[in-house]
C-alpha cells in the first residue's frame, strides 16, 4: 500500500513528460525562422506586462504605423480575430500562440524582457495602484456595479479587459475592501509598519501575494510562458495541461525553457527593459529604419494619424497611459534641462522651435 503512491507519482511523471516532450517537439516544428533580419510583411509585437513596452508603442510605433495599418483592438483586446486585410501590426498582451491566428511566414515578432524579480514588483505595485482607485466606492458592490456600467457605455477598452491585469485587478480589489471593512470593524488603530510590502491591515502583503494560487498560475514564469504561448490566455488547447506538469514537476520545465529560448532566437527583435537606451538605439535600428525602407517614405499624413473617436487605443479607462505621458514629459524636461546648460540662446531657440513643431503637429 505504501508503494502505490509511488508507483503512481512514477506515472504521472511519465506521463506529463510525455505531453510536455510532445508538445515542445511540435511548438519547434511550428516556428518558421527564414531570415530572422529582415523584416516581413507583418509585425507581432509580444507585449510582456511591465517591461515598458507601452512607452515603445506611443514613441515608436504609433509614429511608424497610421492607424489604418493598425490591427483592429490589436494592442489591448483579448482574443483578438487578424481579420482585417491590410493590417501590418499587431500589438497585444496575448502570448505567442496568437501567431496560430497569423500567417508565420509573413510575421515577425519582436518583445522586451526585464528581470524577473523586478517585474513580479511591478506587477505587485500595479495590482494595487490600480485596485485602490476603486476606493473612492462606499462598498464593493458599488464599484462593480458602476464599472460595468461604465463599460457598458463606452467603447473604450478598461485595463479589466486586459491580460492579466482582469485577473489579477479584481482580485486586488476584492482584498483591499475587505481589510478596509475589517479596518473599519475593528476598534484597534491602524498599525503603522515602515515596509510598505507589508502593510497587512492596508493592503495584501507581498509574500502573499507571491504565494497565492492566482499569481502561480499569472505571475510566476510570466514571461516564459508568454513567450512559450503557455498562459492561461492561450490559443493553444493543451496549455493548461504543459503548465500544470511543468509546475508539478520542475525538471520539465527545461523543455519549455529550450523552447522559450528557440524563440528568442528566431525573433526579429528582443530589447531588455534594463538597458533601456541602448535597447531603444537597436529597435530603432532593427526595426523602425525597416518599416521606412518598406513604406518608401516617412508617413507624414496628419489627417491619417489623428485620432478617430472609434480609435481603440485611446481610453480614459487605460491607466497605463499616464505611465507614458509622464516618461514623455520628463524626457522634454531634461532635454531642455540640458540644452539650458549650453547657453540660453540655444534654449530659446528650442523653446521656439519646440512651440512651432507643436504648431504643425
Amino acid at each position: 500500500v505504501t508503494a502505490l503512491p509511488l508507483v503512481s507519482s512514477a506515472d504521472d511523471h511519465a506521463r506529463c513528460e510525455g505531453a510536455v516532450k510532445g508538445w515542445a517537439d511540435s511548438a519547434g516544428e511550428g516556428d518558421n525562422g527564414g531570415d530572422k533580419l529582415n523584416l516581413k510583411d507583418l509585425l507581432f509585437f509580444l507585449h510582456i506586462p511591465r517591461t515598458g513596452g507601452r512607452t515603445y508603442f506611443h514613441c515608436f510605433l504609433k509614429k511608424l504605423y497610421t492607424n489604418a495599418q493598425e490591427c483592429p483592438r490589436s494592442y489591448d483586446k483579448l482574443r483578438f480575430d487578424p481579420s482585417h486585410p491590410d493590417c501590418t501590426l499587431v500589438v497585444s498582451h496575448d502570448d505567442y500562440s496568437l501567431t496560430s491566428k497569423l500567417p508565420r511566414e509573413r510575421t515577425s515578432v519582436v518583445t522586451i524582457l526585464r528581470n524577473p524579480v523586478d517585474r513580479v514588483f511591478s506587477t505587485y505595485e500595479f495590482s494595487v495602484e490600480v485596485a485602490a482607485r476603486f476606493l473612492v466606492h462606499p462598498n464593493l458592490t458599488s464599484a462593480k456595479t458602476m464599472t460595468s456600467r461604465v463599460l457598458t457605455k463606452s467603447r473604450a477598452v478598461s485595463t479589466l479587459d486586459i491580460w492579466p491585469w482582469k485577473y489579477l485587478v479584481p482580485w486586488m480589489r476584492e482584498d483591499l475592501f475587505s481589510r478596509r471593512d475589517a479596518r473599519g470593524n475593528d476598534s484597534v488603530p491602524s498599525s503603522k509598519k515602515i515596509n510598505a510590502y507589508d502593510v497587512e491591515d492596508m493592503v495584501m502583503p507581498l509574500h502573499q501575494y507571491i504565494n497565492d494560487p492566482v499569481a502561480h498560475e499569472i505571475i510566476h514564469n510570466g514571461a516564459t510562458f508568454q513567450i512559450t504561448g503557455l498562459t492561461n490566455n492561450s490559443y493553444f488547447d493543451g496549455a493548461h495541461e504543459v503548465r500544470h506538469c511543468v509546475r508539478k514537476h520542475p525538471d520539465l520545465g527545461r523543455f519549455v525553457l529550450q523552447v522559450a529560448k528557440n524563440r528568442l532566437d528566431r525573433m526579429l527583435y528582443v530589447g531588455l527593459t534594463e538597458d533601456h537606451e541602448e535597447s531603444a538605439r537597436l529597435f530603432a535600428h532593427m526595426v523602425g529604419a525597416q518599416v521606412l525602407s518598406q513604406s518608401g517614405a516617412l508617413k507624414l499624413d496628419v489627417q491619417e494619424d489623428q485620432p478617430s473617436g472609434t480609435d481603440s487605443h485611446s481610453s480614459m479607462l487605460d491607466p497605463e497611459d499616464e505611465e507614458t505621458n509622464e516618461h514623455m514629459v520628463i524626457g522634454w524636461l531634461r532635454f531642455t534641462i540640458e540644452l539650458f546648460a549650453l547657453g540660453k540662446m540655444v534654449w530659446i531657440f528650442t523653446v521656439v522651435l519646440t512651440f512651432f513643431v507643436f504648431l504643425i503637429e
